[in-house]
């Protein structure tokens, strides 16, 4: 008979688990409070909040971060729109050479982030495609829109086909079916799938630097830092926007996705 209580032994390599994975988290946060400019000692010598304001002011980081947000953002409405048209083809229609077009979409994601970047990198040479802002955008939007597709195809297939063929009995055309009946029931899982979205595009760093030229996202420029660090502190500051950023969306796309059986088909 199986025990619904997990055994000491088992809860000991849980948290043994969580604590590798994320005590190097916290390190990164007392680290941006430590008054040592040049070295990591522990423990630190002195704790302070002055490397907060020294950020704040620090005029190389400002381009970088306005460039991830834009890039994140454009790539995470791409990623909406072609991945819910996507979802909308495999879920409501069945076609020859199905399952292998949703292979070549996932495919991006479930590759390393190196043969993505070689890839896209080796396109935009045959196609003499100068690198900007533009070629970042189409690097990080080729893994978000499996993201919003893998929400979006999961919610169709849980709807029932008879409330589009009501709404079309009903005389309402395509749009009107969309707009009032099957938006309101993809609401959750495209918002769920655009925060994740925005998460990955936001912290990506491989593809990135594939694609991005002479350009520097806020990632890259963190890893440029950590090569030929200026002021660590600051690293580990710029660090923590990055992780309040990206976990964030992670966290409220979480809950939004448990709660996806309740609200499908509930017209919400």
């Amino acid at each position: 008979m199986l025990s619904d209580r997990a055994s000491p032994g088992l809860k000991l390599a849980a948290g043994a688990g969580l604590a590798f994975l994320h005590l190097p988290i916290l390190l990164i946060f007392l680290y941006a409070f430590t008054t040592e400019e040049k070295s990591y000692a522990f423990p630190p010598p002195g704790l302070t909040t002055q490397w907060f304001g020294i950020a704040w002011n620090r005029e190389d980081i400002w381009p970088p971060l306005i460039l991830s947000l834009q890039v994140a953002a454009i790539a995470t409405v791409l990623a909406l729109i072609l991945g819910t048209l996507a979802a909308g083809a495999m879920a409501r229609s069945r076609f020859f050479g199905q399952n292998q077009i949703a292979l070549l979409l996932i495919l991006p994601i479930a590759l390393p982030g190196v043969v993505t970047g070689i890839a896209l990198r080796s396109a935009f040479s045959m196609l003499d495609i100068p690198y900007s802002t533009w070629t970042i955008i189409l690097g990080h939007a080729t893994f978000c829109i499996v993201i919003v597709f893998n929400n979006a195809v999961a919610r169709m297939r849980r709807l029932s086909g008879a409330i589009l063929e009501a709404s079309a009995d009903l005389g309402a055309n395509a749009f009107q079916t969309f707009r009032h009946i099957l938006l309101p029931n993809l609401g959750t899982a495209l918002l769920a799938g655009g925060m994740l979205a925005f998460a990955l595009s936001f912290d990506e760093v491989i593809v990135t630097t594939f694609t991005a030229g002479q350009q520097s996202t806020l990632p890259i420029w963190m890893l440029e830092e950590l090569v030929r660090p200026h002021q660590r502190p600051v690293t580990n500051v710029v660090a923590i926007v990055v992780f309040l950023v990206t976990v964030i969306p992670i966290l409220l796309a979480y809950r939004l996705t448990i709660r996806g059986t309740e609200i499908a088909g509930g017209g919400k």
